[in-house]
């Protein structure tokens, strides 16, 4: 498998999200997933405290202990668990927390520490100066974000320069052919200050693996998501989102692949896009992921994919594309 780099690490192309771990995929169907993955030359591994309240980080851990040296692995921080009890992102919680996964993990360095969303309660100083800490004390090697909006990971960034701080080195935001939104600033943001860009939701909770259809809608992640998620039926089976479906499965026709290997080959040709967080709860799964990154599609069928469900169009980004002709505000000069 390619690989790519991520501030100082090295990463491979497709990223091993863990969430399912111990849950939806029995302990010894993980481990065949994570050597599979491994033996592919995949590096990059992706889990976090809240999924199973620290079961995906206990299931890791035996493998972890034979592998160490060979992957890099990525955890999170911020909603409720029980160990540490309570949510947030304040500077004692991240430092109970970070301490739990490393002991969950069996490891003595996480590789990637990420906040895994906003914390309105904390100021967002006391949680980067926090996260400065554990670097510094050698627990954690790199620091990323997820779910941030555009204009607090900027604030955040800003602030972690000024202060001398050890950096975000990624975001992860929900990003896929069904989810676009990242590129009207998330995306030209990341690109611009350096960050890696670990999309999550890639197959768009399935959407895109061709299951779903407008008169087949089987039992699954999105028929069985509350209303409130964001894989939620009336949110993802939509006419414009089954557009898409219908341009996936008739290019996977002609270049004869799988739909869902052109939605990921897609989304690991967006510039910035570092590794999509592929999330197979079966070995059969990741087995028909695996091919992604050797995928290079043209510019002709990437335009194919990408023209039923582009970005929403909102201002100020329209006018500076179509009446300016500044489509990527990175492009500009800067110092």
């Amino acid at each position: 498998m390619r690989t790519t780099e991520l501030g100082q690490l090295t990463v491979s192309r497709l990223c091993l999200g863990a969430m399912h771990m111990g849950g939806d995929t029995p302990t010894d169907e993980a481990y065949r997933i994570l050597d599979r993955f491994r033996d592919a030359g995949g590096t990059f591994i992706d889990t976090a405290d809240v999924y199973g309240d620290g079961t995906s980080e206990r299931v890791l851990a035996p493998w972890l202990a034979r592998h160490r040296d060979d992957v890099v692995i990525a955890t999170k921080v911020r909603w409720r668990t029980s160990d540490p009890a309570g949510e947030g992102l304040s500077p004692d919680r991240i430092r109970a927390a970070c301490d739990a996964s490393l002991r969950r993990l069996g490891v003595d360095t996480i590789d990637l520490y990420q906040v895994h969303g906003p914390d309105p309660t904390t100021p967002i100083e006391d949680t980067l100066a926090a996260l400065d800490g554990l670097v510094r004390a050698g627990k954690v090697r790199a620091l990323g974000a997820s779910n941030f909006p555009a204009w607090l990971l900027a604030w955040s960034v800003a602030t972690q320069d000024r202060e001398g701080w050890a950096p975000f080195v990624s975001l992860q935001p929900q990003y896929s052919l069904v989810e676009r939104s990242a590129e009207l600033e998330l995306l030209p943001f990341c690109r611009a200050a350096g960050l890696g860009v670990l999309p999550w939701g890639p197959l768009g909770a399935g959407f895109l693996t061709g299951r779903y259809r407008r008169d087949t809608m089987p039992d699954g992640r999105i028929t069985r998501a509350p209303a409130s998620l964001e894989e939620a039926a009336h949110r993802r089976a939509t006419e414009r989102n089954f557009r898409v479906v219908d341009e996936l499965t008739a290019l996977a026709a002609t270049l004869d692949r799988p739909v869902p290997q052109l939605a990921l080959a897609w989304l690991l040709g967006e510039p910035g896009v570092t590794a999509p967080i592929i999330g197979p709860r079966t070995l059969t799964q990741l087995d028909d992921l695996l091919p992604a990154p050797d995928i290079d599609l043209d510019d002709q069928h990437r335009a194919r994919l990408a023209e039923p469900a582009p970005p929403p169009e909102v201002s100020p980004h329209r006018m500076l594309r179509e009446q300016m002709s500044l489509p990527d505000i990175p492009a500009l000069s800067r110092r």
